[in-house]
């Protein structure tokens, strides 16, 4: 990094002037709008302050489009910025040892004038973006301080106390959209206050942040504090990082907490109104003058970049409005009426804010999506992320890819978990992602092989191993026959059927001593975490039906569940312990610290199953959008309590005692915390006309009639006024506040019949019938018993799958024809 120094701390004098200069593979199709230029006009052309970024290719080395295709996009953003996209062409008459070898082929040389700056490997710079957040990272590392460490952070921080603010920003990785944002707000800002960035997650769960899986933005507001032993005030933009977010972010951070005003709030204009923001009015009389400004101060550091403060001084005020309203709430539109609320705490402004900007995020979507065709957008979301997505590299060597001549022998030799996915499908392409993400914290740890098999190239051996759908993931162990995957396609769940397939269900226990090791957690405690109750099956050593009924749902719950049994003579020291006649189960819940008993007399497999199912759910849950579906089918009314935050104890404690004295058995209570869940809002919009205060509870009836009941706002949510409310509900003497329509969740446009399609390609391929499906036991014998056979692989028909015989190109542009005709209709 020698040449950087070299660099003047006056770059940002000549930030206009920069030009960015890349010379790469002479591809004219790609590129033909770039200016091109030999080595020696070049090197003439280059002025002294002036950034250039080179690429010297010869005319024979092969030309890589992709790489191409995007540096010609990002010529027109990088002139936005004042720098400059060029190519420039070995030729035989010139020298230059930026033309030699083909290791300097792939990389691209960043420049000062003639000083070097900055060496890039081509595959940094994979896309736009990549390339914008490089260049402007190289070029701003005077003004954008990288640390990886809580003491660098801190140290800058106290730092810069009494001088500057800091902006502070996590990406995931260096080259992303979000480090591409947070650079170009550095190339406006960087002047005025300090960017730092980091790459390391721990840094930032080490701030305090809950949801760490996206890019992050904090103000720290370091230039009011001068006291050095007090830590600088913190505020999150919750918005996604785009340039034009941390654009309107930074702009309401400059803007005045708080403002006093005494005229019409309809005439009232600030920055936030032309950022988009909303306007909240604290309403103040002289009497109450310093409570109402504190209390406006609360309100604006709560919602500090999300809305503008003002304090209306009521008095000085000639406009008539409503006596008893104590809040005036202004939306951004142009036009539309001020409101008068009557609101009684900080936290029902704050709501009313958030609920606003939730709605008007949904308008935008609503608004985009009928602008007209745009063949970037695809009919779901899925497809639409993964098509946005396409050029992105995950790192798929940490798994095996498998073939037909390979999989036989891979699976054979090793314990191995398998993804049967297609390259063509938008979900494969997804669940591929959640894949490598388990084959990344897996690395080094697990003896269980992961690997995976492209349906679309390797038809044959999915079909031979029953798989007719994607994505599909199973598990082979010597002697035993597969196990299929059935959870949910994300990366937690998937790790969890893994970790808890390291060991047999159910586990054969042997002594007491280990028994109760086992209900402990002790005896598998690194897989406690992946579990949230431990059962034990106890049998004397004649209950043969029952033990083997017992076995084979710990067979079915393999993955899910840890499963054990106890069957030795003396059984009975456990029963006696547990008050409990044989047979029966422990459930042992580790999050608790208790063990439940619950007999097995007369009690098929299929039962216990159920029995450990409804076992495994927690009894009062948190609702997120990975676990609703597992409580709505329990087919019960659902009781939730709503909540802007942490659960208050003491509704806790209510719900918690009416589920112990079995007043809820009818129904299924949970809560939904609206900061972990902000989608709740959306559900209590769908409820209520407003956004009602929290915390609030009602009985929604999902599966018959589809009525809520709201929970009386005006009620303490204590034990007894539930029940009362709960025996009113059951004898039909409250009345609903609203009846949800009897509709199915559909996707948002009708699914392409991909099949029909391929039909339609293919109809002049002839076809045979084959068995519909081969059964998971058979598999491994029809594989030893049956000789691989070459050319019934090359003739394979095109019903089997349908994924290997068609004509790719022509398919793609049929499904384009049939997207833009679709799209016209709407």
């Amino acid at each position: 990094m020698q040449p950087q120094l070299m660099m003047s701390s006056s770059f940002s004098v000549l930030r206009v002037g920069i030009s960015f200069v890349m010379m790469c593979v002479f591809y004219m199709s790609a590129v033909d709008s770039l200016p091109e230029l030999s080595p020696q006009k070049f090197f003439s052309t280059l002025q002294p302050g002036k950034a250039t970024l080179a690429y010297f290719c010869q005319a024979d080395f092969p030309s890589t489009s992709v790489f191409l295709e995007e540096l010609n996009e990002a010529d027109k953003p990088l002139q936005d910025y004042g720098i400059s996209v060029t190519k420039v062409n070995c030729v035989t008459e010139e020298t230059s040892r930026y033309c030699g070898s083909e290791k300097n082929l792939m990389k691209a040389y960043l420049f000062r004038g003639h000083i070097l700056l900055r060496e890039f490997p081509t595959d940094t710079l994979f896309n736009v973006d990549a390339i914008v957040a490089h260049v402007l990272f190289a070029l701003l590392f005077n003004e954008v301080k990288y640390i990886t460490t809580l003491g660098d952070l801190q140290n800058t921080e106290n730092a810069l106390k009494g001088k500057a603010n800091i902006a502070f920003s996590y990406v995931r990785a260096i080259g992303t959209p979000e480090h591409r944002a947070v650079m170009e707000a550095a190339f406006v800002y960087g002047t005025t206050y300090q960017f730092v960035l980091t790459t390391e997650i721990a840094l930032l769960q080490s701030i305090g942040t809950e949801d760490i899986e996206y890019a992050h933005l904090y103000f720290f507001h370091c230039k009011p504090v001068l006291d050095l032993t007090q830590q600088c005030r913190r505020t999150l933009m919750e918005q996604s990082l785009t340039t034009l977010n941390i654009h309107r972010f930074i702009k309401t951070m400059e803007a005045p907490l708080l403002t006093e005003v005494a005229e019409d709030p309809q005439q009232v204009s600030t920055v936030h109104l032309q950022l988009g923001l909303p306007l909240v009015f604290i309403v103040s009389q002289q009497a109450t003058y310093e409570a109402d400004r504190t209390t406006a101060e609360w309100v604006a550091w709560r919602l500090l970049g999300k809305a503008g403060v003002l304090l209306l001084l009521r008095d000085s005020l000639e406009v008539d409005f409503p006596k008893n309203a104590n809040v005036v709430f202004k939306r951004a539109e142009e036009g539309v009426p001020v409101e008068f609320l009557v609101l009684s705490n900080i936290d029902l402004i704050v709501s009313r804010v958030e609920s606003n900007m939730h709605i008007e995020e949904m308008h935008e979507d609503e608004d985009n999506d009928i602008e007209g065709p745009d063949m970037d957008i695809q009919d779901d979301e899925v497809a639409e992320t993964v098509y946005r997505d396409r050029k992105r590299q995950l790192p798929l060597e940490l798994t095996v890819e498998l073939t037909e001549e390979t999989f036989n022998a891979t699976v054979t030799a090793s314990d191995s978990i398998v993804l049967f996915y297609a390259g063509w499908q938008a979900v494969s392409m997804a669940f591929l992602q959640s894949y490598i993400d388990v084959a990344i914290k897996l690395k080094g740890t697990s003896t269980m092989l992961l690997t995976r098999v492209n349906c679309a190239d390797w038809s044959h051996v999915c079909a031979k191993q029953n798989v007719t759908e994607f994505p599909v993931v199973k598990m082979y162990k010597e002697g035993e026959n597969p196990v299929s995957y059935a959870g949910m396609l994300g990366t937690e769940d998937l790790l969890k059927f893994i970790q808890l397939n390291r060991i047999s269900c159910p586990v054969n226990i042997t002594s007491v001593q280990e028994a109760e090791e086992y209900l402990s957690g002790k005896l598998h405690k690194d897989l406690v975490s992946y579990s949230s109750v431990s059962v034990l099956g106890l049998f004397s050593p004649t209950m043969t039906t029952a033990k083997e009924e017992f076995t084979e749902a710990g067979n079915y719950l393999k993955g899910c569940v840890i499963t054990g049994i106890y069957s030795e003579e003396d059984v009975l020291t456990l029963s006696n312990k547990y008050a409990v006649t044989l047979p029966a189960l422990l459930l042992a819940r580790h999050k608790e610290g208790k063990i439940e008993s619950i007999s097995l007399a007369n009690v098929h497999a299929q039962e216990i199953v159920q029995i450990i199912t409804n076992a495994s759910l927690e009894v009062f849950p948190e609702i997120t959008v990975e676990n609703l579906p597992t409580y709505l089918r329990l087919q019960k009314p659902l009781l939730i309590l709503f909540s802007d935050g942490s659960i208050n104890p003491q509704h806790k404690k209510a719900i918690l005692m009416l589920l112990k004295e079995k007043h809820l058995d009818s129904l299924t209570p949970c809560w939904l915390n609206l900061k972990n869940t902000p989608v709740g809002r959306g559900i209590l919009q769908a409820y209520f006309d407003t956004l009602p205060p929290l915390p609030l509870l009602a009985v929604v009836n999902l599966h018959s009639g589809g009525q809520v009941f709201a929970f009386p706002s005006d009620q303490a949510i204590t034990e007894r006024n539930l029940l009362l409310w709960l025996k009113k509900l059951e004898a039909g003497l409250e009345s609903h506040i609203k009846i949800l329509p009897a509709q199915k969740w559909k996707p948002p446009l009708p699914a392409y019949d991909f099949l029909s399609m391929m039909d339609a390609t293919t109809s002049q391929h002839p076809t045979r019938k084959v068995p519909e499906c081969i059964k998971e036991t058979d598999v491994q014998e029809n594989d030893k018993e049956q000789p691989e056979d070459k050319s019934a692989i090359r003739n394979e028909p095109t019903g089997t799958l349908r994924t290997k015989h068609w004509n790719r190109s022509n398919w793609f542009e049929e499904a384009k024809k049939q997207f833009r005709h679709d799209n016209k209709e709407l």
